[in-house]
């Protein structure tokens, strides 16, 4: 299993006469993320996207190249065919129709990062990802420059990092995106992208819901005598709240998409969203005092604001919704790829060991001991770094399982600790926003690795001091979040993102609510302070591994 799988099994069902004829008619809504590990595609029907028609997937990862992380170009679109090939092949095993059309569609992707374009439309660097660390120089300048906390991962501190580092590709740059905007650029000729995926390549100006003027002038001046002529502002892509028109799928489009040629071109595209925003969307936590937290390979919270932060803070870093209300996101860049890691590893040991457990039923085991750890986790430790992380102030990863030699080491204990360390960088930045004084009504958790019942679940509202929810619907994966906004294009003109969610796709929806368990919430404390302490062992395991 991995840690962002899309799961469906309680998804609503219909008629099967019924639904094979809205797949025919193209009564549908398609939506496609790439994620970390893997490109999800699902097809909902669209006046009822609770309703899940069918779902498709590829594995991919990311590479090391040159010391920055990556993926290749050619493996965005072999993925992107794949999954959509799963799809349709889903589609005709579900409903024994043949896909040729659908009434909308929607691409979504991990947010920040850097694709940067010369004028003949090639790609001039590799794609560089949320998950590089190599732009602190930047981001200082820019936030400083700013008066607001521009994180290592957005597109504008990749930018100026390459102007800093004088790379000789900065002076061809036409224009630059993030990942969604890329793929929907090459689905439908047009350069724009979802409000809030662009909050994340610059600041948005929470007045006109477009990037801050103020601030495009500044970072024009900076770089005027390095990048002579360069204006961010025509380099950036196009900002398109939710619901707003981003274009149709071409027929170069749909081919790149299908190659079989069975796809029709023709079908309206919502605008592109990072996975922040359709975590959002998938939890229906769009409104003010919603949040969210999305564990993958990455792990961050989404808080919606009510009023402005009164400090800048480089634990956050404020974004919008996909309808441009401002959030303050807790971006971790290390989510549960380390806990898979030890999870795979017992898998193994079952496996050599001569027994027949599934990989599912090995991780439920290994989270259920875990409810029968002490509730500190009984001294033991776990880093989950394998990448550099600015809020623990790590340029670089070193995975660590640390205890002390009075520490209780048990499988239980063992299991806590690495289930607390995906929480435990999350928890320092929720920690500052407690300290602004952030009302939160509801915090939502979606995530593969929320999929036992009571354990992760029960662990973070331990983190946060909160109660945490789990909807019992399809709405886990950021591939029917996205699917979600474009069913909205028809709605849009009627009601309010907010107001679609809660009356027209949530309306009958079924949470689970867990609140702290009352050891819980000191034992994750106690746990937490020595986390906080033992950073100066990770920091240290940079230079001498």
């Amino acid at each position: 299993m991995t840690p962002d799988d899309l799961h469906t099994s309680a998804s609503r069902t219909l008629d099967p006469a019924a639904a094979a004829q809205a797949i025919r008619d193209g009564r549908t809504a398609l939506g496609i993320e790439l994620g970390s590990t893997r490109i999800k595609a699902c097809l909902v029907l669209a006046d009822d996207p609770s309703t899940v028609l069918a779902v498709g997937s590829h594995a991919w990862e990311n590479r090391f190249v040159d010391r920055l992380w990556t993926y290749a170009i050619d493996d965005v679109w072999a993925g992107l065919q794949a999954a959509y090939a799963d799809l349709v092949a889903d589609v005709r095993d579900r409903h024994d129709v043949a896909l040729e059309t659908v009434g909308a569609l929607g691409v979504s992707a991990m947010m920040h990062g850097y694709l940067a374009f010369d004028a003949h439309g090639e790609l001039l660097t590799e794609f560089r990802t949320w998950r590089n660390t190599n732009t602190d120089r930047s981001a200082a300048v820019l936030s400083e420059l700013f008066g607001v906390n521009i994180p290592l991962r957005w597109s504008i501190a990749h930018l100026y990092q390459a102007v800093l580092d004088e790379e000789p590709h900065v002076t061809d740059v036409d224009f630059f995106t993030t990942l969604a905007g890329y793929v929907h650029w090459k689905l439908t000729g047009r350069k724009v992208l979802g409000i809030g995926d662009a909050s994340g390549m610059f600041p948005i100006d929470a007045e006109t819901r477009d990037y801050d003027t103020r601030m495009l002038e500044k970072f024009d001046r900076l770089i005027s005598e390095r990048a002579y002529g360069l204006e961010v502002a025509a380099l950036l892509p196009e900002v398109v709240v939710a619901g707003g028109s981003a274009g149709e799928l071409t027929a170069e489009g749909a081919a790149l998409l299908d190659p079989s040629g069975a796809l029709k071109p023709g079908a309206p595209l919502c605008p592109p969203e990072g996975d922040a925003g359709t975590g959002m969307v998938a939890t229906n936590s769009v409104a003010p005092r919603t949040g969210n937290v999305s564990a993958g390979t990455s792990i961050f919270a989404m808080v919606v604001l009510e009023r402005p932060l009164a400090q800048v803070h480089h634990e956050l870093d404020v974004v919008t919704t996909p309808a441009g209300d401002p959030v303050a996101m807790v971006h971790c860049n290390n989510g549960a790829s380390e806990l898979a890691a030890w999870v795979g590893l017992f898998d193994r040991f079952a496996t050599v060991s001569g027994g027949d457990l599934h990989a599912d039923d090995v991780f439920e085991a290994l989270f259920r001991e875990a409810l029968d750890g002490e509730p500190d986790a009984g001294g033991l430790l776990a880093y989950n770094h394998l990448a550099g992380e600015p809020i623990a102030d790590l340029q670089e990863g070193r995975p660590l399982f640390v205890r002390t030699p009075e520490s209780r080491l048990t499988l239980a204990n063992f299991m806590r600790a690495q289930i607390y360390g995906v929480f435990g960088t999350l928890a320092l930045g929720m920690r500052v926003l407690d300290g602004e004084g952030v009302a939160l009504d509801r915090m939502f958790a979606h995530g593969g690795m929320f999929r036992t019942a009571g354990v992760a679940q029960r662990f973070l509202a331990g983190a946060l001091d909160a109660p945490v929810a789990v909807a019992e619907t399809a709405s886990e994966g950021g591939a029917w979040g996205i699917a979600v906004l474009a069913a909205y294009l028809a709605e849009a003109s009627d009601l309010p993102l907010d107001a679609y969610l809660r009356d027209r796709v949530f309306a009958d929806a079924e949470f689970d609510v867990v609140e702290p368990d009352p050891e819980d919430v000191p034992g994750f404390a106690a746990y937490l302070s020595r986390y906080r302490a033992g950073l100066a062992v990770e920091r240290a395991a940079v230079p001498a591994l």
